[in-house]
């Protein structure tokens, strides 16, 4: 079937969640200012981190006192923070990269449904999530909450509701003061280094016993739930898994959980990266996304006949996902270090193939009920914006519905033994990004031109540094 023309609507604002209006006295979130306040005063708060990710998904905003926060205080930022490298600098202009001529003020606007307790922190500290708009309260587009805001949209548009579950990888590593030695596995309470080959290991969860329980104490506290934690294939790398929802939460969750177990593991005296490929020789750290489409009106799986079998929208999806997720790889694998975990002997997807419970495609459709049929994306890595990641991968499959796109039959056997269908590097992921028409119209061309000036950036300020590698074979040889 040919794909049909499609026009796409402006976004606009949608609830991130539909769920009943938090409770003043839960864990996390209120409804309003005043329950705010009841909820910062039940509680002996002193101080709120109001924090909002940047580009790289790292938390940036500001921290005032209680009282200060619920006064109706303007909160601001420079929209530079946008614009800067994961390194700190800031890329020269282009036709496509500009910086605001003023550098002019964004504002920071809490979501009080994210208000909730800073565990570690020794005097009582609150977080609040902040989305940002510009000087007259209008929506910046640019911004990672607000480009995921903007697929939710679009779906919203077609009464539609999509449903994801994000799985984080990450590995636990000694602490490490000098960036030219290689990075190494902590000790556990074996007082062993662990080694690799743990997949599933109870015991190798247990080697890092107190780290867990503060993980999941800190967690608890506010009011984030883990569905499960697993010892991956690497040394001492973990992986979490959080439990199905409303992408928007989702993301702000994996946002918190991040900070949460960097947090945990410095009471060990340890770090945790999530570093794509943190060491060499050993599995990189994936971020799997699991995605379905729920009906708003029903609540029923569109990706579902009523009879059960698979629907034209399920297989719609996959083709979006195969034809256009190469095309966003700088969204899902956003630097240098991302592709070297594209490798096909490291247990990752190097193609665009999709199967049923193949963990060796792309995209794997696990066994299930019709009711609960998803697709998993197995290639965005841990270092990813969760917020962009998201946005990419079900921007990428309603495009797949939207124009009718067909899949490829299912692949049976491993799908990586062929050639490599993706990107092999970060600047060839951009350009790509760039050179996909529907994306500029899907997430805007001010987010594709400012995203693609700061990789570029990121890529420069890389090739400025001379590796081991070059020391070691180019040195006398050359």
């Amino acid at each position: 079937m040919s794909p049909k023309k499609t026009t796409l609507k402006p976004a606009r604002n949608v609830p991130a969640s539909t769920k009943a209006p938090p409770d003043p006295g839960s864990l996390r979130g209120v409804a309003n200012w005043k329950e705010a306040a009841r909820w910062l005063r039940d509680r002996g708060i002193e101080d709120i981190e109001c924090i909002t990710p940047d580009l790289a998904g790292v938390p940036r905003g500001k921290m005032m006192p209680s009282s200060k926060f619920t006064s109706n205080t303007s909160l601001a930022l420079p929209s530079a923070i946008y614009r800067h490298t994961i390194s700190g600098e800031y890329p020269d202009e282009t036709e496509s990269f500009r910086y605001e001529p003023r550098d002019s003020d964004l504002k920071l606007m809490p979501d009080l449904s994210t208000l909730s307790v800073v565990p570690w922190e020794t005097d009582p500290t609150a977080q609040v999530i902040c989305d940002i708009v510009d000087s007259d309260g209008g929506e910046v587009p640019y911004t990672p909450r607000n480009v995921l805001k903007r697929i939710m949209s679009l779906y919203h548009d077609r009464g539609w509701k999509p449903i994801v579950a994000p799985e984080i990888e990450f590995y636990l590593v000694a602490k490490n003061d000098d960036p030219d030695y290689p990075l190494h596995p902590p000790k556990g309470r074996s007082g062993r280094s662990i080694l690799g080959g743990q997949g599933y290991s109870i015991a190798g969860i247990n080697e890092f016993d107190e780290l867990i329980d503060d993980v999941y104490h800190f967690s608890e506290k506010q009011g984030l739930e883990i569905d499960t934690l697993i010892h991956e294939e690497g040394p001492a790398q973990l992986e979490i898994n959080l439990r199905h929802g409303n992408p928007i939460e989702l993301a702000d969750q994996v946002f918190l959980f991040k900070r949460t177990i960097r947090e945990a593991a410095l009471k060990h005296d340890i770090y945790a990266t999530f570093m794509a490929k943190p060491m060499q020789g050993q599995p990189g750290s994936a971020m799997h996304i699991h995605q379905s489409v729920v009906n708003i009106e029903t609540g029923k799986n569109i990706f579902s006949n009523p009879d059960g079998s698979a629907s034209k929208e399920f297989f719609h999806f996959i083709g979006g996902m195969q034809k256009y997720v190469p095309s966003a790889m700088a969204m899902l694998a956003p630097y240098v270090n991302s592709y070297r975990r594209l490798q096909p002997d490291m247990s990752c997807p190097v193609n665009n193939a999709w199967g049923y419970d193949n963990r060796t495609t792309a995209f794997r459709v696990p066994v299930s009920d019709p009711q609960a049929r998803r697709v998993e994306n197995r290639l965005p890595s841990s270092d990813a914006n969760p917020y962009l990641a998201l946005a990419a991968s079900l921007a990428a499959g309603l495009l797949g519905i939207m124009k009718e796109i067909e899949p490829t039959a299912p692949t049976e056997d491993s799908a990586n033994e062929g050639s490599i269908d993706l990107p092999r590097g970060l600047l060839e992921a951009v350009a790509l990004l760039e050179d996909e028409p529907a994306f500029e119209e899907i997430f805007g061309a001010q987010f594709i031109g400012l995203y693609a000036g700061v990789k570029r950036g990121e890529f420069e300020t890389f090739m400025q540094v001379i590796s081991p590698w070059e020391r070691e074979f180019l040195l006398l040889n050359v």
